[in-house]
């Protein structure tokens, strides 16, 4: 089969595209023939970053990063029940861990995979996986966001952002989102009720009260945030996971509850996430698209900081 691997760290010039051979599956693992696969911000990361990419994978080289993936079961382990051969799936394979989602086919827990809907593509499933992953496991399981709550969410129009958004009106929130003006309508469009363009406005003169923030960015964003939060709101962040004593403090001080999320796989979240892609409550927005000896060219374009949406790349 075909494989992109990683001898080490570095430029895209070290993402090999080799053949070897197709992996197999334990009892509880399904083997799926992949269709498309969606790049994330992380890919890069642990791509050009020696210390991210020992983080996530471990030290074993050659390594196959990927974790986003969407395409047909071909094979089954003898402990899973819940698929069949010609099942079409999607999910995020073994994230954090060892995806080895750059391959024609990669073996995944069962537990981690769920059916995709038959009225949405492979593209625009492959997209909802770490990014609408860690919008639901941000909003839900860890903000706990309800009916009337305020919500800020930060790069709106990105990858987790545009997925946020959408989940956030779906709760009920009154939902803010900022992003520049080209993409105003776009943040619009997936919901939100008022939207902030962070190139010409201070989003700490335009909003007050906030019940939840979801930081995407890093930098002063969280210390800024801290003044637009509420006594007893909440701040998750999934740009870094070192937050600082000054942010700690600031927020004890405001008792804010200040938190990093790493999104986890989780075939029940993806599930939940399907029921609403298959009722046309939740939408992947696929920017551009790329094939799979395009692999260099998709971590660039998404190097870059100005994806609206996903980008996809197909098998």
């Amino acid at each position: 089969m075909k494989a992109i691997i990683l001898n080490e760290a570095g430029s895209i010039d070290n993402l090999q595209l080799v053949d070897i051979a197709k992996p197999t599956i334990k009892n509880n693992e399904v083997q799926v023939k992949t269709i498309s696969l969606s790049v994330n911000p992380v890919d890069y990361k642990v791509r050009a970053n020696d210390g991210a990419l020992n983080w996530i994978l471990g030290a074993d080289r050659a390594a196959i990063i990927g974790w986003d993936l969407s395409g047909t079961v071909v094979e089954v382990g003898d402990a899973v029940n819940d698929f069949k051969i010609g099942d079409a799936v999607f999910g995020m394979a073994n994230f954090p861990g060892k995806g080895n989602a750059y391959a024609e086919f990669v073996a995944v827990p069962s537990a981690q995979l769920t059916l995709k809907p038959t009225n949405i593509s492979h593209q625009e499933a492959a997209s909802a996986k770490l990014a609408a992953l860690t919008a639901w496991q941000t909003l839900v399981e860890k903000g706990n966001v309800k009916k009337g709550d305020k919500v800020l969410i930060h790069a709106a129009s990105g990858g987790v952002g545009h997925y946020a958004t959408q989940i956030a009106k779906h709760l009920g929130a009154y939902v803010i989102g900022t992003s520049s003006a080209k993409n105003r309508e776009f943040v619009l469009q997936n919901g939100a009720d008022k939207h902030i363009d962070y190139t010409t406005e201070n989003f700490k003169d335009k909003v007050s009260d906030v019940d939840f923030v979801l930081d995407t960015i890093g930098g002063d964003t969280i210390l800024k945030s801290l003044d637009i939060t509420k006594q007893g709101g909440t701040i998750v962040s999934i740009a870094s996971s070192n937050l600082s004593n000054e942010e700690l403090e600031k927020a004890k001080s405001k008792d804010v509850n200040l938190s990093f999320l790493l999104v986890q796989s989780s075939g029940e979240n993806m599930f939940q996430i399907a029921q609403l892609m298959e009722r046309g409550i939740l939408k992947s927005h696929v920017s551009k698209t790329f094939s799979f000896d395009e692999m260099g060219e998709a971590h660039l374009y998404l190097e870059k900081g100005r994806t609206v949406g996903k980008i996809v790349v197909n098998t």
